[in-house]
């Protein structure tokens, strides 16, 4: 439990409370500009073959293979950046809320300490007070 709190007070908080907006700012510019980029079909014809067949000409069989192999994994790494961009944007709004509430428990921490202060003194007083 001591090395969270050690871990806790390490944390710039003042940092992290002011650039928050800025982090939920920027992920949600990454998020518009992944989602506007669709996934594209592949744009490079295909060649007829001659009369021949694919036969005659192995090695733009090949290429054609692997220029479809390339064009599903370029497809596929869209879609994982697309899916990255929205888990960073969700993880970017909640951490905004969660600087949002720690920096309301930071403001309610200090009431209580002012409070506890003056009861504190008023019992001081009260003591002092007393007859002995």
């Amino acid at each position: 439990m001591a090395g969270w709190l050690t871990v806790l007070k390490l944390v710039p908080w003042q940092e992290v409370i002011t650039n928050a907006p800025k982090v939920v700012d920027a992920a949600t510019r990454l998020w518009k500009t992944t989602a506007r980029k669709a996934p594209t079909e592949a744009s490079v014809p295909v060649p007829a073959t001659h009369e021949g067949g694919a036969g005659e000409r192995p090695e733009l069989a090949a290429l054609q293979a692997q220029l479809v192999a390339a064009d599903g994994a370029i497809t596929e790494l869209r879609q994982q950046m697309a899916d990255s961009s929205r888990l960073i944007r969700e993880l970017a709004a909640q951490n905004e809320q969660l600087v949002t509430r720690v920096e309301a428990l930071r403001v309610r921490v200090l009431w209580l300490i002012v409070i506890v202060v003056v009861l504190a003194l008023a019992g001081a007083v009260h003591w002092l007070r007393l007859p002995a």
